[in-house]
């Protein structure tokens, strides 16, 4: 074998080798990323759903007299709010995942407001629309949970694939950033404060 030959082989088998592993990490990078946005579209959808009842809900409390206007007002605004944020599942950064977070938040506040306040009417309480509302909202709710857990595991395997080494080196120049979790929301490290009142 001729010597000049010996480095191509080499030259030639560490192209061939580095070729490789971009294809596998660009390519496992790819298919993860997409179970991260459908993970995001499943979060989405499940809080689309909850806007459309909420609407339904609160349709059904206008028709009770005498009702707390401001109650309803929260609840509205609250809504419209949440329903003006809109997230590039790739692009995501912590900071709009934060706000995004913090308006959804906002509207279970004033959506358990709503619920508490619905108690001193008995006629609401009985209501058969708003119970089965009520009903599709708890439901709701479990799904939203449920929804952004799987988006925190699909985050998963994805941040560790981009941030492994040697995976890293690639990740930047391809980029393919970390995406942030879904943290809890705000305030829910506090205490439920539970009373019983049995004098009613």
């Amino acid at each position: 074998m001729k010597k000049w030959l010996i480095p191509v082989i080499i030259i030639a088998l560490l192209i061939i080798a580095g070729y490789s592993w971009g294809k596998g990490f660009n390519n496992t990078a790819v298919q993860l990323n997409e179970n991260v946005s459908e993970a995001w579209g499943n979060v989405q959808t499940s809080y689309q759903r909850r806007n459309d009842l909420i609407g339904n809900l609160v349709n059904t409390v206008k028709g009770a007299a005498d009702f707390e206007r401001n109650t309803l007002t929260d609840v509205i605004e609250a809504r419209a709010k949440a329903t003006s944020i809109n997230i590039d599942p790739s692009n995501v950064t912590p900071e709009q995942l934060a706000q995004y977070n913090q308006v959804q938040g906002g509207l279970s506040g004033a959506l358990k407001s709503l619920l508490v306040t619905v108690e001193r009417y008995p006629d609401l309480k009985s209501n058969q629309n708003f119970l089965k509302l009520q009903d599709e909202l708890t439901s709701t709710e479990n799904t939203i949970q449920t929804a952004r857990t799987r988006y925190n595991e699909a985050i998963k395997p994805y941040n560790i694939h981009v941030k492994e080494f040697p995976n890293s080196l690639l990740a930047g120049f391809l980029d393919f950033d970390p995406k942030p979790y879904f943290d809890a929301e705000a305030g829910a490290e506090k205490p439920v404060d539970v009373e019983f009142d049995f004098s009613k």
